[in-house]
């Protein structure tokens, strides 16, 4: 109950030990992975047979490797973010596909179409910068 109290009025009780940052980047972390990897990836996995042949192509890759890469970065990378794994690296495929969809796929559209990709950016950009925080599969590996 002091714990809650002191965190409820800022105290640095909490910030010295790092216990509000941690449990924020871990429910960041899990709440944003697991909206993109089931609200956007799940999706563009299964139905990728159907989807490779009319997937866009905005790297000139094909539209087969295009979906591949995207399913890459919103499935796996995705739930390597849940996971806290790999962390920083797995935020990086999510952050250009973020910027692809929003600035190149729907960069003529009107705000409503590209909000959403720019609006996932926020917290990719965010775990990059942080870390995944205590709470993670990246700090059981890298413990001494």
């Amino acid at each position: 109950m002091k714990i809650l109290f002191d965190w409820t009025l800022s105290r640095n009780i909490i910030a010295e030990s790092g216990f509000a940052a941690s449990a924020g980047l871990l429910f960041l972390r899990v709440w944003v992975g697991l909206m993109m990897a089931f609200g956007h990836g799940w999706g563009k996995l299964i139905g990728f047979g159907d989807r490779s042949g009319q997937f866009a192509d905005p790297l000139g890759v094909g539209s087969a490797f295009s979906l591949g890469l995207t399913v890459f970065a919103e499935f796996f990378c995705a739930l390597a973010l849940v996971l806290g794994l790999l962390t920083r690296g797995a935020a990086i495929p999510l952050i250009i596909t973020m910027l692809v969809a929003g600035l190149v796929i729907h960069g003529d559209d009107p705000w409503g179409k590209k909000e959403l990709a720019l609006l996932y950016l926020a917290p990719f950009l965010t775990i990059l910068l942080t870390g995944p925080g205590k709470y993670s599969l990246d700090r059981l590996i890298t413990r001494k």
